[in-house]
């Protein structure tokens, strides 16, 4: 492999993602595994010694796939999993070893900030208008205003979806009382949040691509196929309540959805929902290239090399 090539990890509560780019900015490796790094975290503030072990495997693997592409060292972020830990070094320190590289545990606003990068320099048609990225991830979301131009303002908040699913879904299917929970949940933390009404919002991430993939009916994910996806608000909440009043087995049968995201889709879909309905958005546009795609593009700036 070429050493203009990037290659990025990105340490999540739900998933770990493995990038990497070759000097044109074009996708060598592009994966998704999940360690459920955050499992039980909102109840005990630790991470799950099953959590720590499975993805410690995955780092073993990507250790693999980046030795087949000659990587030396990738770049490595992690998010809101390994900053709220109170045992995160138990996994950082063993994850660090074997992927020959130090983590940079990010703060929500650098989380914003990658993937409002991200999204600015894949949906180029959306320069000068003014929109909200949305990140809805395990453990957190972040939103982050621009006027087409530059950030106006970011936040990260601490709900997402493998949280709010452990703190209020507890049914399967859930009940009345657990949705309305949630929903309350959703709504009480959003409340003190300035967003722009009737700004178009872009959904990046799993949640958001699970959303575009699960609408498509896809049956192999297409990146090119969910990326610049438009769906209407309806959309949103029709697919919001097909997944609540489904169980996980059933969510598991449905094209477009990974199996290992059934048990916690309908907390993130929830969020976009309601983020939908408080701006009064006319539209949510996907995109599939969230914060690994940031540090690629920073990474390729800095060496000169960003894909025109």
């Amino acid at each position: 492999m070429a050493t203009s090539s990037t290659a990025v990890i990105d340490i999540g509560t739900n998933t770990l993602l493995l990038l990497i780019v070759d000097a044109a900015g074009q996708p060598l490796v592009d994966l998704c595994r999940f360690g459920r790094l955050g499992q039980g975290l909102d109840a005990t503030g630790r991470l799950a010694d099953e959590a720590i072990a499975r993805s410690l495997e995955i780092c073993r693997e990507y250790r693999k796939v980046l030795d087949e592409h000659g990587v030396a060292s990738p770049t490595v972020i992690a998010t809101q999993a390994t900053r709220e830990a109170t045992n995160a070094a138990a996994f950082v320190t063993e994850a660090e070893a074997i992927l020959n590289a130090k983590f940079e545990v990010i703060a929500g606003t650098r989380e914003a900030e990658l993937a409002f990068t991200a999204v600015s320099h894949t949906l180029k048609e959306l320069a000068g208008t003014s929109y909200i990225v949305v990140d809805v991830g395990g453990g957190s979301t972040e939103l982050i205003v621009t006027d087409g131009k530059r950030v106006v303002s970011a936040v990260s908040v601490p709900i997402g979806a493998v949280r709010l699913t452990e703190r209020h879904l507890k049914h399967d299917p859930p009940t009345a009382d657990e949705i309305r929970a949630l929903t309350e949940d959703i709504d009480r933390t959003l409340a003190p949040l300035e967003l722009p009404a009737g700004a178009v919002v872009v959904g990046t991430a799993g949640t958001a691509t699970t959303m575009a993939a699960v609408h498509l009916g896809l049956t192999a994910y297409d990146p090119a196929a969910v990326t610049g996806l438009r769906l209407a608000p309806e959309l949103v909440d029709a697919q919001l309540a097909k997944l609540l009043a489904a169980s996980v087995a059933e969510r598991r049968k449905l094209p477009g959805l990974e199996p290992q995201r059934a048990d916690v889709i309908a907390g993130g879909v929830a969020i976009f929902a309601r983020i939908l309905r408080r701006v009064r958005a006319p539209v949510l546009i996907t995109c599939d290239r969230g914060i690994r795609w940031g540090v690629a593009y920073e990474r390729m700036q800095t060496q000169g090399t960003e894909s025109a």
